[in-house]
């Protein structure tokens, strides 16, 4: 016996999809390869959200599609057998590449220690490269998460001063980590 929908429940779906849909796939497609996989992975969101409207009430819907979706993600890299390094890099809003989570989240496969330590050794050969100063602001900032403030309030540097020096870091490294980029994708 198939459970139908109640007018009311499927409005509340329709009005959730629109409400939802367009920054919801613009979430999931900055931290996915293709247009194909976001629009699978939202139309699993959809599924599931469907789902559950039909037996619990949801209290944060924005919260919850968000969580469904970052699980979704979490959950197709995990199934995937190749490893390759776009898959745990995305750009933000300003279009920067990062690869934080990648080098600071918990491995979950033996692909990931092994992509994770890879990724440590090369970034570490590129800071070392860099001169003292763009090094250590590079850092305090991605890594130890000091706001520029911080970090000119402890080196008395000014603010434009440590964010010049950042962007001449950001700069050799990903023109540096671009050839670990390449390597790993022709694996």
């Amino acid at each position: 016996m198939a459970i139908t929908l109640t007018e009311e429940k499927s409005q509340n779906i329709v009005q959730t999809v629109q409400e939802y849909g367009k920054r919801l796939f613009s979430f999931i497609r900055g931290r996915v390869r293709t247009d194909e996989d976001a629009e699978d992975i939202l139309q699993d969101v959809w599924y599931q959200f469907s789902n559950v409207t039909e037996s619990e009430p949801i209290e944060q819907v924005s919260s919850w599609l968000f969580t469904v979706a970052r699980n979704k993600i979490t959950d197709k890299y995990r199934k995937q057998k190749p490893v390759h390094i776009e898959d745990f890099v995305y750009e933000d809003e300003d279009g920067e590449v990062n690869y934080k989570d990648l080098l600071l989240s918990d491995p979950t496969t033996p692909e990931d220690v092994e992509l994770r330590k890879i990724f440590w050794e090369e970034l570490i050969k590129a800071l070392d490269e860099l001169p003292e100063e763009q090094k250590q602001v590079f850092v305090w900032n991605e890594l130890e998460d000091m706001t520029f403030r911080e970090i000119s309030e402890k080196t008395g540097e000014n603010i434009k001063t440590l964010i010049s020096r950042k962007r001449y870091a950001v700069s050799h490294l990903r023109k540096r980590l671009e050839n670990l980029y390449t390597d790993l994708l022709t694996r």
